[in-house]
């Protein structure tokens, strides 16, 4: 046996690498090479063959050598004929071991991809560079930066009132209490302030398959800073920021969740692929095209006038979508059964011919000398005297039917259905009344209520002056949560941003959980939760007809490197040698830095500008450490204070 045939005698005793006819895996062999696999080195040890190839002794310790194995796998000898050469160079295998070449995926590929970015939020004006953390190579890093954190501040913010004899509450006795809580319950609402990709990371040990409907409107990647949000990020950097989030989000999803990301054409081709890899091609739903602004902006070729929402779902869109949305619709015509709007009854889309359903084809007979209401005219299914007889047209010589069978135009003759003349002489039209205000939702949203203009003009009303750029309206959320939730479910944002989305869903009566980094999240989205507690009547109120009451916690993730970050963000230069100082105490600085090399080069660090010093400062700092883990909790150095170990533990399910 030589030494190619025994490589491949240890290798087939590992049944990743070869197919079920037999066809040698070379990708699959390669990248577990690479990403160290135990179990294949395990295997390459306990051969002596392949031990004395790959495996040098130092000290007593067995070194791996992968970059000799990778070329050893890749040598022509493992490759038999030039078919099988060829179909291994290109049929690179998916995360399932197939083919990509037999497979319907298709792959989306970035640099950074197998990374994890933490992608934190900065103000405006300052441009933080990111730190990927590459999955293989990084470990302990990303472990780091993932693992439970520490929660505080939590107070949980509450309505109380007089009710009117109709139950509803008394605006002038509204007050609402902030109060320092220890604990939260299963159906508290959430407001929690932190790094978003953190934050969910963290809800996955309380929320992991629980959460009903996802929403999220994302930075766009426009290249300008009109979000107040780091949005400036590159495509593969954006791929990767969104990659991360959106695999956590797929973890906190219940069987028949639902998620939605809003984004707009910068990068909603490669979104939809991103998502069709996290979700799987057979969960995509639809994308939704949503008119926010029908003036258009008058830039760029041609005139923008839309966004997007990605739809996904992982259960069956028949048990997952409640997408049946009420229009709010005002109808033209009343009667004594209420209002409604006419539509024709006859089917255009089904030709008599090819649907066979003779019961469809039937005469209507018209007489146009009688008016039932409004103006439409009196029916028979009867030939009588002085009526005009009606049939379903021909289109291009083919016969169309009516929607509704004989038997249901009898039952509803003159009450649900009429007659109605047309504009050609001596023609008539059969009609329906229609009084239903819904629907089946759409893949196009065009009408008013989803104006981007409504959101900002909302809150203006509650703030006096514009205090958000761009925030969503929550008619345009109400439909959302219409389709992917039922009341009581729990609905996640982990783009608070002003708060739209808890704000729609608490008038709704479904449990929410936001997340949000900026401070804007405590000067307008808790104080707009504050005054939807107190019953504003913006936005949906009245639609819904809310008057106020309920309750949502807000707590934040305990800080300690971000506490540096944002002080060194707002420090003049006079007051960033002080925060060195201060930091060198701490010992939360990186690993590869030597705080004496700092100090023994000062002069040089002083000559530098100010925003190269705030980027030098930025960097010294462990970034693994912008939050409390968990698991120090009890670290004195830290000083968490008794209430705020009390609701990390409850939050835990460790109380």
């Amino acid at each position: 046996m030589n030494f190619y045939e025994n490589v491949i005698k240890v290798l087939k005793a590992d049944g990743r690498f070869f197919t079920e006819k037999g066809e040698f895996l070379r990708n699959a062999v390669y990248e577990a090479a690479m990403q160290m696999d135990s179990k294949l080195i395990k295997s390459l040890y306990n051969d002596p063959i392949t031990k004395e190839k790959f495996f040098t002794e130092i000290d007593g310790i067995a070194v791996f050598d992968k970059v000799e194995f990778g070329w050893v796998i890749n040598n022509r000898q493992f490759l038999p004929d030039s078919y099988t050469r060829y179909k291994n160079k290109i049929g690179l295998v998916n995360n399932r071991g197939e083919y990509i070449a037999t497979s319907n995926d298709v792959e989306l590929v970035f640099p950074y991809k197998d990374c994890i970015l933490e992608g934190g939020q900065t103000r405006e004006d300052q441009k933080r560079q990111e730190i990927f953390y590459n999955e293989t190579l990084a470990p302990d890093e990303i472990d780091r930066l993932l693992c439970l954190k520490v929660l505080c501040n939590a107070k949980k913010y509450s309505v109380f009132y007089k009710t009117d004899l109709a139950g509803h509450p008394i605006k002038e006795t509204m007050s609402i209490s902030a109060q320092i809580v220890e604990t939260v319950s299963e159906t508290d609402n959430l407001i929690i302030k932190g790094n978003n990709l953190i934050a969910i990371n963290i809800l996955l040990k309380r929320y992991e398959g629980k959460i009903k409907c996802i929403y999220i409107d994302p930075p766009y990647n426009t290249g300008s800073d009109s979000f107040r949000y780091n949005d400036r990020f590159n495509h593969s950097t954006w791929l990767v920021f969104m990659k991360n989030r959106l695999s956590i989000a797929k973890r906190l999803l219940n069987k028949k969740g639902v998620i939605f990301v809003h984004c707009d054409d910068n990068e909603q081709a490669d979104l939809k692929v991103l998502m069709d890899e996290v979700f799987g091609v057979d969960s995509f739903v639809e994308t939704i095209t949503v008119v926010n602004n029908p003036r258009g902006r008058d830039y760029g070729g041609i005139a923008n006038m839309h966004e997007f929402i990605h739809v996904y779902t992982e259960g069956s869109p028949e048990d997952s979508l409640y997408n049946i949305v009420n229009l709010e619709k005002k109808f033209p015509y009343q009667d004594n059964l209420g209002e409604y709007e006419t539509r024709e009854l006859r089917n255009r889309n089904t030709a008599f011919h090819i649907g066979n359903r003779p019961n469809l084809c039937y005469p209507f007979y018209v007489n146009p000398n009688k008016e039932v209401d409004n103006g439409f005219l009196e029916l028979s299914l009867e030939p009588k005297d002085g009526f005009v007889k009606v049939m379903p047209a021909r289109s291009m010589g083919i016969q169309t039917v009516w929607r509704w069978g004989r038997e249901k135009a009898q039952k509803n003759l003159n009450i649900n259905v009429v007659g109605k003349k047309m504009q050609q002489a001596d023609r008539y039209m059969i009609v329906e009344k229609y009084r239903d205000s819904s629907q089946m939702a759409r893949s196009v949203w065009w009408d008013k209520e989803v104006n981007s203009e409504r959101g900002t003009i909302h809150l203006r009303e509650l703030f006096g002056e514009k205090v958000f750029s761009f925030p969503k309206p929550e008619e345009l959320i109400k439909r959302i949560i219409e389709i992917g939730t039922k009341e009581g479910d729990i609905i996640l944002d982990f783009h608070l941003g002003s708060g739209t989305t808890a704000s729609t869903a608490h008038k709704m009566g479904r449990q929410y959980i936001g997340v949000e980094q900026m401070d804007y999240i405590e000067d307008i989205a808790v104080e707009r939760m504050k005054k939807v507690l107190e019953g504003e009547q913006g936005g949906i109120s009245h639609a819904v007809n809310w008057y106020g009451g309920g309750s949502f916690v807000y707590c934040e993730l305990a800080k300690l490197n971000q506490n540096y970050i944002e002080r060194i963000e707002k420090a003049k230069d006079e007051e960033l040698i002080p925060i060195w100082e201060e930091i060198k105490k701490t010992g939360f600085i990186s690993y590869k830095v030597n705080p004496k090399d700092i100090d023994e080069n000062i002069e040089d660090f002083k000559a530098l500008s100010s925003e190269n010093k705030k980027r030098l400062l930025m960097e010294l700092l462990d970034k693994n450490q912008l939050y409390i883990n968990y698991c120090d909790i009890d670290d004195e150095s830290y000083a968490v204070s008794d209430a705020d170990k009390a609701f990390t533990k409850s939050f835990y399910g460790e109380d």
